[in-house]
């Protein structure tokens, strides 16, 4: 954690990352733990195919990614997961259409802090391939993909790309 250049209570610059965990100040003893940050992905599948978007900011700009994003305070996951496909797609989902996959660590590297995330999965079988990009400052572009043609090396994150590799990929 190199963010830090000073103490956020006393200024000092005396301090350990104990197990990178958390920040110890020497001289006043201020802790500032570095927990993990819940987020949810989201995987539209339509008949043989998965659903990537194109990212279009970073991290890993230019990479595949899925529908989703960071669960907001008081928020359950499901209720994100809605949400952000509302922001993201312009699609009204209930949590009822969310078939939960599983969870993963990520790594999400924002503005040179790292933030460690537990990513949750779900799965959103559509009846349609027919889908538009409501945020398009977040997403260059959507892609169906057939599973026997997914590159897992074109997919930004490790947690995405462990859990297409596991679920999804052929």
């Amino acid at each position: 954690m190199t963010f830090f250049k000073f103490c956020p209570s006393c200024g000092s610059t005396h301090f350990t990352f104990p197990d990178n965990r958390r920040f110890l100040c020497d001289d006043c003893g201020f802790t500032y733990y570095h927990n993990i940050a819940a987020a949810v992905a989201i995987i539209f599948t339509f008949e043989d195919k998965v659903l990537f978007t194109v990212r279009n900011v970073d991290p890993d700009k230019g990479k595949w990614d899925l529908p989703g994003g960071f669960i907001d305070p008081d928020e359950t996951a499901e209720e994100a997961a809605c949400r952000e496909i509302k922001e993201e797609l312009g699609m009204n989902l209930k949590p009822s259409d969310l078939k939960y996959i599983t969870t993963s660590p990520n790594n999400y590297l924002y503005k040179n802090v790292p933030y460690r995330t537990m990513d949750i999965f779900y799965e959103c079988s559509l009846a349609s391939d027919v889908i538009q990009v409501a945020a398009e400052d977040e997403i260059q572009e959507l892609i169906w993909v057939k599973r026997a043609a997914i590159d897992l090396n074109q997919i930004g994150f490790v947690s995405i790309r462990k859990v297409i590799g596991t679920y999804y990929s052929v």
